[in-house]
C-alpha cells in the first residue's frame, strides 16, 4: 500500500495515465537565475530550472537519494524542523519528505546522473502524483541540476515555483547551504 491508501497496480495504471499526457505538457521556459524569472511555463503548468551547485554530482545525488543527509538539509528550508527523511534506495522505492507532506516512488534512479520520481504533496486529490526529474550536469567542480517538474495540478505551479515557499525555499537553497555546511 503506498500512502495514499493505494496498491502498486492502481499506482503503476495512474502513473501511465499520467505519462500518457507528457507529450501535451507544454513549452517549458529555462532559466538559469532565480531571480530573473521562477522557472514557471505560462502556456501549461510546467517548470523548468536550471540551478548550478559548488559541488560534484555525486555529492547531489548523495543528497537526493540518502535519507540522512536529506534530513539534514530540511534544516534549511521553511520546514526546518521536519521529521526525519525516509527515502529508499531502489527504484520503485517510496520516499516520505517534510514529515510526510510530500511523497512519491523512485521511478528512474541512475546514480551521480538522474533522480525521477512520482511526486506529490499530501494535500492533492488521491492518487495524484506529478514527475519530478533532477538531471545532474557536471560543470568541472560545479553541478547545474536541469529540474523539470510536470503533472502536478493545475494552478500549484505558483506555488511550487515560488522563491519563498515552492522549490527555490524548499530544495535548492537549503541544499546550497547544506552543502557549505559540510565542505
Amino acid at each position: 500500500m503506498l500512502n495514499d491508501g493505494c496498491t502498486r497496480r492502481e499506482f503503476s495504471t495512474r502513473l501511465a495515465s499520467l505519462l500518457a499526457f507528457a507529450p501535451f505538457a507544454g513549452r517549458r521556459v529555462a532559466t538559469r537565475r532565480p531571480q530573473a524569472t521562477d522557472g514557471l511555463s505560462r502556456t501549461a503548468e510546467a517548470i523548468h530550472q536550471e540551478v548550478t551547485f559548488n559541488a560534484t554530482r555525486q555529492r547531489i545525488y548523495q543528497v537526493l537519494t540518502d535519507a540522512k543527509r536529506f534530513s539534514a538539509l530540511t534544516a534549511f528550508s521553511t520546514v526546518p524542523k521536519a521529521p526525519p527523511a525516509l527515502i529508499a534506495r531502489d527504484v520503485g522505492g517510496e520516499f516520505n519528505l517534510f514529515g510526510g507532506h510530500i511523497f512519491g516512488r523512485h521511478l528512474e534512479l541512475v546514480p551521480d546522473q538522474r533522480v525521477v520520481q512520482a511526486w506529490r504533496v499530501s494535500t492533492w486529490p488521491p492518487g495524484l502524483y506529478s514527475i519530478a526529474r533532477f538531471q545532474l550536469k557536471a560543470q568541472g567542480l560545479k553541478t547545474t541540476i536541469l529540474f523539470d517538474h510536470t503533472g502536478f495540478p493545475n494552478g500549484e505551479g505558483e506555488h511550487l515555483a515560488s522563491t519563498t515557499s515552492g522549490w527555490y525555499a524548499n530544495y535548492w537553497e537549503p541544499l546550497r547551504k547544506y552543502l557549505a555546511s559540510v565542505s
